[in-house]
């Protein structure tokens, strides 16, 4: 019977799901960018990252132009150091998906605890919770960023503890208030009343009744998580000039705008782009669907 009802429940959510064309076009593109990333071995006529297939004669070359070497096409041109664009904005797609989708997983993870925790305990540990999230969340998220990192250095290990460091306490917040809420709801006496532990009660009963709005953190945080490396990238804080990611090949053309040589910096612009408006999609109608309240 509960079965039927959970199938009944998930299968209406991904029904109101598709009835959105702007929804399915952005999962559309998101599947599309992840397998292209998942696949860029065997998509990409280069290396980027292996310095040994690199020319530096091959340097800054228009969209269409040929190698002469290997007798591949440039579809999308070449950037300072001859790297093949398309293939940097694939294999640049790989760093900023692990660094987005990677910092959100471990966000949640320590965010959601936290917030049960703070949640079910209440009094001085719920304070001492909240002001200490209150703290994090009133300071600017770029200006901790580079403070952080500024101290711990570059890499993408780096990058990612500190997006996690700036994130946790989102996911935080929306659990606490969440569990607040379950908290006070009938199925939680009833369990009390039938004396299981506490931590059974909030892992097991309280966790997956708050699960819906964290998805919906989930989502926006991955665009917000990419965005903000790209944007450490950019500044020379982030991954390794050797890996680059999307905003660092932006950085790399941001000297050549002006010399017409614009395809350096548009396509990996294009690229983060379609990325971030593909979650943003996903996740802005996926907030409507969990939402019984936003529902007509």
């Amino acid at each position: 019977m509960s079965t039927a009802r959970e199938d009944s429940l998930w299968w209406r959510t991904v029904t109101d799901f598709l009835r959105s064309r702007t929804a399915v076009f952005g999962l559309v593109v998101l599947a599309l960018v992840v397998l292209a990333a998942l696949a860029a071995p065997w998509i990409t006529p280069q290396n980027p990252y292996d310095l040994m297939q690199l020319d530096v004669l091959d340097a800054r070359l228009a969209p269409g132009a040929r190698n002469g070497l290997d007798s591949f096409t440039y579809w999308l041109g070449t950037d300072g150091q001859g790297r093949d664009l398309y293939s940097a904005i694939v294999y640049g797609l790989r760093i900023s998906l692990v660094v987005g989708v990677g910092s959100a997983l471990i966000a949640a993870v320590v965010g959601t605890l936290v917030g049960l925790l703070s949640a079910y305990a209440g009094g001085r540990v719920d304070a001492l919770l909240m002001r200490l999230v209150d703290l994090l969340l009133s300071f600017p998220t770029i200006l901790m960023a580079l403070m952080i990192l500024a101290y711990l250095g570059k890499g993408i290990g780096n990058v990612v503890l500190t997006l996690v460091l700036l994130e946790w306490a989102y996911y935080a917040r929306t659990a606490r208030g969440q569990a607040l809420v379950e908290t006070r709801r009938e199925y939680v006496d009833a369990a009390r009343g039938q004396g299981i532990p506490r931590w059974r009660i909030l892992v097991g009963h309280v966790l997956p009744n708050c699960l819906p709005p964290l998805l919906v953190i989930g989502a926006l945080q991955v665009a917000r998580a990419i965005t903000l490396e790209a944007t450490l990238s950019f500044l020379g804080l982030g991954v390794p000039i050797t890996e680059p990611s999307l905003g660092l090949l932006i950085s790399n053309g941001y000297q050549y705008l002006l010399s017409n040589e614009y395809w350096i910096s548009v396509f990996p612009g294009l690229a983060l782009l379609a990325t971030i408006v593909a979650i943003n999609l996903v996740g802005d109608h996926l907030r409507d669907v969990l939402n019984p309240r936003l529902q007509k």
